[in-house]
C-alpha cells in the first residue's frame, strides 16, 4: 500500500516508516522543513522512505502528502518541553491533528491509524487498565493527546472516516532516549528510589509496538477501534529497576528516600525555572514515575487484531543497554 507517516524524524515514528518500507510498502514521511537534513542523514531514504515537506500547521502541504493515500499513520505530536506554552501543546496536538483529519478525508484516505497515549489514563487505580477505563490526564501533553484522541473519533462517527486509535505505554528500544537517564543513573549507582517503588511500570518495546501500529492500520475489523499497545507484561518499578541493574551488572539501589520532600522541591524548581524557559533539574512528573501506576490489558489488541508482542522485557532491556554502549553513553 501506500501510507504516509508523521513523525517519521521522530524515535516511534522513525521505526514505523522503515518497518513499513521492509514489509514492502510505498511510505510518505511528512517532514518538516527544518527537518529534511536530519531525515537526509537517517536511514530511512536508503530504506526507500521518501520525504514529503510540510507540517502539521499549514493543511495547503497535508493536501499534497495525503493525496493518492491508502492509510496515514498518525505519530507525530510535541511531547513535554519546559517553558514551552499550552497554545503550543494544542496548536500541534489538537488543531495538526484536525488539519491531517481533513486533509485525509479530502484525498479519500482509507483509514487513518491516530496515535494517542496511554498516559490519557493517568494513574492507574486498579491495575490493569483497559481501553475503557476512565481518562484522567495529568498535564498539557496528555490533556491535548485526549482532545485530539476525540476529535479524531467524532471524525469516525459523524464524518465517517475510518480511524483506528492506538494509545502506546512505556515505549523503549534502540534509538530511544527518554530511559537513558535512568540507566545511566543505575550503572553509576547514582539512581534515586522515592517511596516503597510498588506502584507498576509497563514497557513496550518499539519493534513490538510498530508491528501493533501496523495491525491498526490493516485488520479490516479494526475500523472505529481504540487499541493499548503494550508489552507482554508489567512489574512494580522496583522489580524494574532490579532488572535493569542486572543486566548492567551492578548491584540495584537499597536506599529509598521520601516522596513528599522531594515532590515539593520539583515544585519548586518549576515555579523558578519553566517562565524563564529553563529545563529544571528536578520536576513533579519525575516524583510521578515512581507514585503512579501504569499497568495495561492488551487482551483486545491480542483478540481483535491478533496482537501478539515477541521481545520479551529483559530482552528489551538488554537491547536497549547494547545501543546505549553503542553510542558510548554507558
Amino acid at each position: 500500500m501506500r501510507v504516509l507517516v508523521t513523525g517519521a524524524t521522530g524515535f516511534t515514528g522513525g521505526h514505523l516508516a522503515a518497518m513499513l518500507a521492509a514489509r514492502g510498502h510505498e511510505v510518505r514521511a511528512l517532514v518538516r522543513s527544518k527537518s529534511l537534513a536530519r531525515f537526509a542523514a537517517s536511514p530511512l531514504p536508503a530504506a526507500g522512505v521518501v520525504a514529503v515537506e510540510g507540517d502539521l500547521l499549514t493543511p495547503e502541504a497535508l493536501a499534497g502528502a495525503c493525496a493518492g493515500v491508502e492509510v496515514v499513520y498518525h505519530i507525530a505530536a510535541t511531547y513535554r518541553e519546559a517553558g514551552q506554552p499550552d497554545s503550543a501543546y494544542r496548536a500541534i496536538n489538537v488543531d495538526g491533528t484536525r488539519h491531517l483529519l481533513e486533509a485525509a478525508l479530502a484525498a479519500g484516505v482509507s483509514r487513518v491509524v491516530h496515535c494517542s497515549t496511554g498516559g490519557v489514563h493517568g494513574h492507574i487505580a486498579h491495575p490493569p487498565a483497559n481501553e475503557d477505563a476512565p481518562f484522567n490526564p495529568g498535564d498539557v501533553y496528555q490533556d491535548t493527546k485526549l482532545e485530539a484522541e476525540q476529535l479524531a473519533r467524532r471524525f469516525g462517527t459523524d464524518r465517517g472516516l475510518d480511524v483506528v486509535v492506538a494509545r502506546p505505554i512505556g515505549i523503549h528500544g534502540p534509538g530511544d532516549t527518554r530511559f537513558l537517564k535512568m540507566f545511566k543513573g543505575l550503572a553509576k549507582g547514582r539512581f534515586p528510589m522515592l517511596g516503597p517503588c510498588t506502584a507498576f511500570y509497563h514497557l513496550t518495546y518499539i519493534d513490538d509496538l510498530c508491528e501493533g501500529f501496523r495491525l491498526c492500520g490493516e485488520v479490516p475489523a479494526a475500523k472505529g477501534r481504540t487499541y493499548i499497545l503494550a508489552g507482554e507484561r508489567y512489574t512494580t518499578l522496583k522489580d524494574l529497576v532490579a532488572l535493569v541493574a542486572e543486566e548492567l551488572g551492578v548491584p540495584p539501589p537499597r536506599l529509598h528516600l521520601p516522596v513528599w520532600p522531594v515532590w515539593t522541591a520539583g515544585l519548586l524548581c518549576e515555579l523558578v525555572c519553566v517562565p524563564l524557559r529553563i529545563e529544571p533539574p528536578l520536576y513533579r512528573r519525575r516524583v510521578d514515575f515512581y507514585t503512579k501506576s501504569r499497568a495495561f490489558d492488551i487482551t483486545r489488541a491480542k483478540t481483535e487484531l491478533g496482537y501478539a508482542p515477541r521481545v520479551d522485557l529483559r530482552t528489551g532491556i538488554r537491547k536497549t543497554i547494547a545501543w546505549y554502549r553503542e553510542q558510548g553513553w554507558l
